[in-house]
């Protein structure tokens, strides 16, 4: 029996130390495969260079990728490693040996909540294959802060910087360098002495000299040479009545021949035209060898047409030694004709700039009103007086002893009080206010020292403010009260609501609002009061700017 147990104890033994034996070759082949196998001779690796972090660092997540050069591989894109952020993907490295390349690419990834996260698998194909790789878990931890050592500041109040005129030049520059396009299209395309045409220059000839240049043109015309006696001769007879009817006045162009010689006659008989007989002859023969060619279709020799022309500039020639001198009164019947004629065209050319200029401001505000809303372009158009305090030059300042601070769109000035009642134990008192009547908005500050050495008893202060009011006509008012900080954090009391009033010099009631805040201590008292119309939303952003401003202080 006891050597039958020994033996079962050493085969006992024997058989423990070979599970232990294959136990340890199994983990050895666990961690000798890679995090990916790929099904030919590819491979899939990847690894972080550490599992836990503080808020805002970041991990190093680096895949590599072994496999043949021919082969396409897609590494991930874009925020696939969610919950983490991915800060940056850095370009991939190549390194070839052989028939075999190895790609990395390495991520950085942050996470800026603390906690537990897991960054997923990812995906990389090779031939659009996919392979996934292992999940890490990833530790973000807090950042301590130690408040024994570390100190903590109050919030700095708002610095008061020199207001920015930069833009304000940029707009009037813009603003006047578009005055100054417009006003140089209007010049050039209304006011500006345009360049007369050849035949603007001719127009504007007196009648005379216009006929022999157009004479001497027609000479140099090819109407002859062309075989084109009916325009020649129309030409031809046009310029030689123009002139008449220009010259002579008379109905010249809409005459018959025997017409226009039968007038030419008259005026010869009655002294008003000295012409020859010969040289009205001579006329009444180019006028029938015109109408020949032009009704009959005659064509004389081109001699003839020529010696025609030439007896027509003759005609011109003696017609203009005929007429007699022009009196004085006819020359300024003509300059005055002239000048209103040039009156004419510069009202005209007044008038269409005035309508292109309109045209351009309705065009402007339209879309002003398209852009900023029809209130608000009205409202800058015609001045609204509580929007131009709101856009205006605020000012900064302390005002009184114990000394207020306030930003307001205008300086305060300081109101001329009359004689304290000595039951008020008033010692001091500084006042200082604005109104802007026709906005109906006054700001009033005040501070006020008292000789009784009492601390200052809110309730009675807010009682006096609301019988001035009631004092100054205010009916049917409504106070609101609440604690009321400034910027610095000093603690006061804000007495609001509205109350009805008659306009001045009217009897119209009108609905107004008010705030009142109220701060002191032992023997002193500070006020800011603010009035305005209701339904003033540019007033209300003064008064909320206001506000936001407020500073008192208990010493100088």
């Amino acid at each position: 029996m006891k050597f039958k147990a020994k033996n079962m104890k050493s085969i006992f033994q024997r058989n423990q130390h070979s599970r232990s034996f294959l136990c340890l070759c199994l983990v050895l082949m666990v961690f000798s495969i890679p995090t990916v196998k790929a099904q030919g001779t590819s491979s899939v690796n990847v690894e972080i260079d550490t599992f836990q972090i503080k808020i805002g660092e970041q991990i190093q997540y680096k895949i590599t990728v072994e496999t043949d050069s021919l082969n396409l591989v897609y590494f991930p894109e874009d925020q696939t490693f969610s919950p983490l952020e991915m800060v940056e993907a850095l370009k991939i490295d190549t390194t070839k040996k052989k028939d075999r390349i190895t790609l990395q690419r390495i991520y950085a990834l942050t996470q800026f909540d603390s906690g537990s996260y897991t960054i997923p698998p990812q995906r990389i194909a090779i031939n659009e294959e996919p392979f996934l790789t292992d999940s890490f878990k990833i530790r973000v931890a807090d950042v301590a802060v130690d408040t024994t050592k570390q100190k903590l500041y109050d919030i700095k109040p708002l610095i008061q910087v020199e207001r920015n005129y930069a833009k304000i030049w940029q707009w009037i520059l813009a603003i006047l360098f578009a005055l100054v396009i417009i006003g140089g299209l209007v010049y050039w395309f209304f006011f500006r002495p345009k360049p007369l045409t050849e035949e603007e220059k001719v127009a504007l000839l007196p009648p005379y000299d216009r006929a022999l240049l157009q004479l001497q043109e027609l000479e140099k015309s090819r109407y002859l040479i062309q075989d084109e006696f009916k325009k020649y001769y129309s030409e031809l007879t046009n310029i030689v009545r123009s002139y008449l009817e220009e010259e002579v006045h008379i109905s010249a162009m809409e005459s018959t021949t025997d017409q226009l010689i039968a007038r030419l006659e008259l005026l010869k008989d009655a002294g008003e035209l000295q012409l020859e007989d010969e040289t009205i002859s001579q006329f009444k023969k180019v006028l029938q060898t015109a109408d020949l060619v032009k009704f009959a279709k005659s064509k004389p020799a081109v001699s003839i047409a020529e010696e025609n022309r030439r007896s027509v500039e003759f005609i011109v020639v003696k017609t203009k030694e005929a007429l007699p001198e022009p009196e004085e009164e006819d020359r300024l019947q003509d300059e005055s004709y002239l000048e209103e004629l040039e009156r004419k065209r510069l009202k005209k050319r007044i008038w269409t700039a005035a309508a292109v200029f309109a045209g351009l401001i309705v065009l402007g505000i339209g879309t002003s009103i398209g852009i900023y809303g029809f209130k608000d372009v009205k409202d800058t158009v015609l001045r609204h007086p509580t929007k131009r305090l709101l856009e205006g030059e605020w000012i900064m300042s302390s005002y009184g002893y114990p000394p207020v601070e306030v930003e307001t769109p205008e300086v305060l000035l300081r109101k001329e009080l009359g004689e304290f009642n000595p039951a008020d134990s008033i010692q001091s008192a500084q006042v200082f206010g604005m109104t802007n009547e026709a906005g109906l908005f006054s700001i009033s500050v005040s501070s006020l020292s008292y000789s009784n050495g009492k601390p200052l008893d809110f309730e009675k202060a807010v009682e006096a403010v609301l019988l001035k009011l009631e004092e100054r006509g205010a009916k049917n008012l409504i106070a609101k009260n609440e604690e009321a900080f400034t910027k610095t954090g000093v603690q006061g009391l804000k007495t609001f609501g509205s109350y009805q009033m008659k306009m001045p010099d009217s009897n119209k009631n009108i609905r107004t609002k008010y705030t009142v805040f109220l701060y002191g201590g032992v023997g002193f008292q500070q006020q800011i009061m603010l009035t305005w119309l209701d339904g003033d939303e540019y007033a209300e952003q003064i008064v909320q700017r206001i506000t936001a401003s407020i500073d008192v202080k208990t010493q100088a």
